[in-house]
């Protein structure tokens, strides 16, 4: 393909005009930053307490719940499972958090490392964490979640 001056005049006047009217990226609302923050914290703190209530407030209806191990389970399933006392843990922290908002989105990712007590039994847990919330009205609920050994 052969160009002339008069051509790449024109593809420059037209990828400028598409410049013109390109969308800027919009920086997250650091409003919103703050209120998936505290979501994850509220969600860890369920986790220590097994508060059935916070995880009822927290998590959306849609919820898919990924272990490390490949175990999926949908909202009700994690919550009667997080909360029916068999498994308990005795610290629980997230370090290495990012959080990124993306409209009514929010990706966060996390390792999660800690202690749980089953049947007497403690074990240590460290595992990488990614969640998806979804803001629904004013609240951030958490849609997905996969862990992952690591």
């Amino acid at each position: 393909m052969k160009f002339d001056r008069r051509s790449l005049a024109a593809l420059g006047a037209a990828a400028a005009v598409s410049l013109a009217f390109a969308a800027p990226a919009a920086a997250a609302d650091p409003a919103d930053q703050a209120a998936v923050a505290q979501s994850v914290e509220a969600f860890r703190a369920a986790m220590i307490a097994a508060d059935r209530k916070a995880f009822e407030a927290l998590c959306a209806d849609e919820l898919s719940y990924g272990h490390s191990a490949g175990k999926i389970e949908s909202k009700k399933e994690f919550i009667d499972n997080s909360t029916n006392g068999k498994t308990t843990w005795t610290t629980l922290n997230f370090s290495d958090v990012s959080n990124s908002v993306a409209g009514s989105n929010a990706i966060i990712r996390f390792m999660l490392t800690g202690q749980t007590l089953s049947e007497g039994k403690s074990t240590d847990i460290k595992i990488g964490v990614l969640m998806v919330w979804a803001k629904q009205g004013a609240s951030w609920k958490l849609l997905a979640r996969q862990a992952f050994r690591v």
